[in-house]
């Protein structure tokens, strides 16, 4: 019995370290994964809609705080009865997903390992059996040194994940799991496979009033985009930066496109506002949140390989 809670505390630890890990270098993915959840055709609670971002941020801090406290052995009671609480939720959200079909992928590992939704629920089954174990044995879940150490790494661990997120939040994810990461070829992510699979990228279009630019556009070798894919949220601060280095973008020779999934009258009113040098074209909202975790972003491409991408925030570090 020794032997099987010190394998569950690994298990449990482990999984709920890197399923923290890989939402927590993107938390805004998980932010979308919430308002997916909140929305009318799910759980029909659209009133929280507006926490999504915070709801994300708490749930992956505390995934990787309990998973270290549960591996140091710090507080073992309070922590497995929080792990059992977080593995209810989950479990029942993926049971609800999958049982009803409402949400394709739960997000547990971010965009790093796609499950589908019964896939999830079996996992979080799992789970739940192995932290019911480590509840019915919790006088066996002893800390891995004495005095504080365990006390000092869960602190670390808590302060560590704070820094990235607030990092990530300001810039863009540390690390992209998505198929618009730097060095992907957009056009080579578009082509069905000959096993049949689903190609990695879809809906990408760029769109103006007659046709779709988007071959033309990913033919170009000196491209760059902004992707603004919600103007009505979009930080107003960024359209200065942007103005300039599009201006610098365009008498270098590079093409410069807006994307966006708002609408075409604000879109105008926001370039005469800006003075933007650029016109708009439009594309899907989620493929833009998917292409840049920033509203107002920015991406390079050349000959439709990404060979840049950039929060407004970061645009000095552009080089033409």
């Amino acid at each position: 019995m020794k032997l099987l809670v010190y394998i569950s505390r690994i298990l449990v630890g482990a999984l709920f370290i890197f399923s923290g890990f890989v939402k927590l270098v993107d938390p805004i993915g998980s932010q979308f994964k919430f308002e997916e959840y909140f929305s009318e055709s799910v759980l029909n609670m659209e009133f929280l809609v507006p926490y999504a971002l915070a709801f994300s941020i708490i749930l992956i801090i505390a995934e990787i705080v309990l998973g270290v406290a549960i591996l140091v052995g710090w507080k073992a009671k309070a922590t497995v009865f929080s792990l059992l609480g977080m593995i209810t939720i989950f479990t029942f959200l993926t049971w609800y997903s999958a049982y009803y079909n409402k949400v394709t992928d739960c997000g547990c590992f971010g965009d790093a390992i796609k499950l589908t939704p019964w896939q999830s629920f079996y996992k979080d089954v799992i789970l739940a059996v192995l932290i019911l174990i480590l509840l019915f044995r919790i006088k066996e879940i002893k800390p891995i040194a004495s005095g504080k150490l365990p006390k000092i790494i869960t602190y670390i661990s808590f302060f560590a994940s704070l820094y990235i997120t607030y990092h990530v939040l300001v810039h863009l994810p540390i690390i992209d799991f998505r198929a618009y990461a730097i060095g992907n070829n957009i056009p080579e992510g578009m082509k069905y496979k000959d096993d049949g699979e689903i190609p990695k990228i879809h809906d990408f279009y760029l769109e103006d009033a007659q046709s779709d630019l988007a071959p033309e556009i990913l033919a170009k070798e000196k491209v760059l985009l902004v992707i603004v894919y919600d103007l009505q949220k979009a930080d107003s601060n960024g359209f200065k930066s942007i103005k300039e280095i599009t201006e610098k973008a365009i008498k270098e020779g590079y093409s410069v496109y807006g994307a966006s999934a708002s609408f075409t009258d604000e879109l105008i009113l926001a370039k005469e506002k800006y003075e933007l040098p650029f016109d708009f074209l439009f594309c899907d909202g989620t493929t833009l949140k998917t292409m840049v975790r920033a509203n107002p972003g920015l991406m390079m491409l050349n000959k439709g390989t990404i060979t840049g991408k950039w929060n407004w925030s970061d645009i000095d570090q552009i080089k033409l």
